[in-house]
């Protein structure tokens, strides 16, 4: 059941202000997969939640780096918590100690891989003549997401060349050297997440810029408990501002709107068809999933952290 909202959107610097809460009155379906991971693991969605709750609530030092985290890139600490909260809710098992984040890491700093696909590298790959149109792209956002689009439109489950190329995401098919469906850290980021996000934290949190031709590197930066928060916070950040410039929305005081959108990505896609959408009469506003909802429910406790 959606929640109608009567009252006049309110304005601030010309945006429309997303209000505060959930517009679904009973949380979205939670996705399948999800559900099977969590009972694979002999184990509840309150319990998940209950865990990454105490964890964050027994690490002091952590909740500190979050907050200057938020700092850096002008947003409320709530959203941060809020991402973690959902990835370790629905997506992954909180670790016993937030330390053994740095034990893996490390352990997979030792190891040897790339970014590819079957014999191509990801750096043959988009070199490509079929990526010509972004190379003018200079910023790392606007390159990725160029690339991604490319993907989407001329490679995704087709042949080209000679060369099949899956019915899947460009992050899945590029980016996944090891498993399917893999994100790594506190705020379970993926590689190409991480990429499209590099300059704007070497900007605002001075780590140097990452490279696709060094997996290591990546894999490192996401990984590190200290430096993933930088890559969770920048895209918050982004899709806060991608809302703001292409839907006219200011959705900076609705955590579970940037929840959904840390889930589900292509924000600024979705933002485009938001406000084709509302163009066309009528204000739709944007919606919380499944994910978004739990944080948006949850909010008084997640608030209590800080």
């Amino acid at each position: 059941m959606i929640l109608a909202w009567s009252a006049p959107p309110a304005l601030a610097g010309g945006l429309i202000v997303v209000p505060p809460g959930n517009r679904n009155l009973e949380q979205p379906k939670v996705p399948g997969a999800s559900i099977r991971r969590t009972k694979a693991g002999r184990t509840t969605f309150d319990d998940k939640y209950d865990k990454i709750i105490e964890l964050l609530s027994d690490s002091p030092s952590l909740m500190s780096k979050i907050k200057q985290t938020a700092r850096q890139y002008d947003i409320d600490p709530v959203h941060i918590i809020g991402a973690i909260v959902g990835e370790h809710t629905y997506n992954v098992d909180a670790y016993d100690r937030l330390q053994s984040y740095y034990v893996k890491a490390a352990a997979y700093a030792g190891d040897s891989f790339r970014f590819g696909y079957r014999d191509q590298t990801i750096g043959a790959f988009v070199a490509r003549p079929e990526f010509a149109g972004c190379r003018s792209e200079d910023d790392s956002y606007k390159l990725w997401s160029c690339r991604e689009a490319v993907w989407e439109k001329v490679f995704r489950g087709n042949t080209v060349d000679g060369v099949s190329y899956p019915d899947n995401r460009f992050s899945a098919v590029f980016f996944q050297p090891f498993f399917a469906g893999q994100t790594f850290g506190l705020g379970q980021i993926n590689p190409l997440t991480a990429l499209m996000q590099s300059d704007l934290v070497a900007r605002r949190s001075g780590y140097p810029k990452l490279d696709a031709s060094d997996a290591r590197g990546v894999y490192a930066a996401i990984m590190d408990p200290d430096k993933s928060l930088a890559y969770v916070a920048a895209t918050i950040r982004r899709s806060i501002d991608d809302y703001a410039q292409i839907a006219g929305m200011d959705i900076s005081g609705n955590p579970g709107i940037t929840a959904t959108l840390y889930n589900i990505g292509n924000s600024a896609q979705r933002a485009a068809t938001l406000a084709a959408r509302n163009r066309s009469g009528g204000l739709t506003w944007p919606e919380e999933n499944y994910y978004g909802w739990l944080v948006n429910d949850k909010l008084a406790q997640l608030k209590s952290l800080l």
